[in-house]
């Protein structure tokens, strides 16, 4: 008897990205996979030539379904697409990955076999991250500390890792969610997370896991990273300003959120001890200068942090959603 394979809608962000982006939609119009919509949601203003003359033919023959829209934010982009997908499984990859011919399958299987699996966490080959261990570390079972929301978010290794597990959250890049995470529970990505969104599915994993789903980790379903240093979340540089202060305003924010004050105690000075004073896996420069540097960052970004925090009660988190005819009709 054949396989009934559910409807996917694999969404693809985009900002700022031409190549990257036209190989990505190759890669999953080949996909060996009988049931698939595509959307896009694209944030950049002014395409090259030929990219945009790729994306028009690719909608007016209806082989992706384009949505532009006049604001940047990836989760808001995630939400604007997953209120117009039409699929049981909704998929997220970015603009710059290389896929498998049987991607698609392999993140639809884990629905079919796993009822009590509501999220998909795909195996992420990152260059960097892999060029860092050498391409030679391998992982069987992650350790107790990984599903810790506390200190969690360095110990989940969906690089290395390349036995199925249960997992506490997904990457961005390469994630899927039964539809009625979205459609039952009320699910929606949260559009405070600012710049990168760093953290942004973090964020949704803790609040989906109290729907009782468990998300599952695939080394199946793989694909590679590319991880272009313009375009997308790179777009601001990571020496900015801006770009540091949101990267620890995301962290702070998702920690007062959701986690318990003991919990939230020992992520912020993880993330202190990691991404401050430089100490492994962060290695960043040992000096005094630096550090000081860095410390005022992470003070600026808590007090954002503490802002974004206070105006919830104004505000949803959904910044970009409300201009959304459709979230209007919901």
């Amino acid at each position: 008897m054949d396989t009934q394979w559910p409807l996917i809608s694999a969404i693809v962000p985009t900002y700022n990205r031409e190549e990257p982006l036209r190989d990505s939609i190759a890669d999953l119009l080949a996909q060996d996979y009988p049931h698939l919509e595509i959307i896009v949601v694209d944030q950049t203003r002014t395409h090259t030539p030929e990219i945009a003359a790729y994306l028009s033919d690719m909608a007016s023959s209806e082989k992706i379904r384009l949505f532009r829209v006049t604001w940047a934010s990836l989760p808001g982009a995630r939400n604007y697409a997953v209120r117009r997908a039409q699929g049981e499984i909704i998929l997220f990859i970015d603009d710059d990955v290389k896929l498998p011919p049987d991607f698609l399958k392999a993140h639809a299987r884990n629905y079919l076999e796993k009822p009590a699996v509501g999220a998909v966490a795909g195996r992420v080959f990152d260059r960097m991250k892999l060029s860092d261990s050498g391409g030679n570390l391998t992982i069987q079972d992650l350790p107790p500390e990984a599903m810790d929301p506390g200190i969690a978010w360095y110990y989940i290794d969906l690089v290395h890792t390349v036995k199925p597990q249960q997992v506490l959250s997904v990457r961005g890049c390469n994630m899927s969610f039964r539809r009625a995470i979205f459609s039952e529970h009320g699910l929606q990505f949260d559009e405070r997370f600012r710049g990168s969104a760093v953290r942004e599915e973090s964020d949704f994993c803790l609040r989906l896991r109290q729907t009782g789903y468990q998300i599952w980790y695939d080394p199946e379903a793989h694909l590679v990273h590319l991880g272009e240093e313009t375009g997308g979340c790179h777009d601001i540089s990571t020496r900015s300003l801006q770009y540091q202060i949101t990267f620890y305003h995301n962290h702070f924010f998702m920690g007062l959120k959701n986690l318990t004050p003991n919990q939230s105690r020992r992520f912020f000075a993880r993330l202190f001890d990691c991404h401050v004073l430089g100490n492994p896996p962060c290695y960043k420069t040992p000096s005094l200068r630096h550090a000081i540097v860095r410390f005022s960052f992470y003070t600026l970004g808590f007090l954002s942090a503490l802002i974004t925090l206070i105006q919830a009660n104004a505000n949803d988190g959904q910044i970009y959603s409300w201009r959304d005819e459709l979230s209007q009709n919901q």
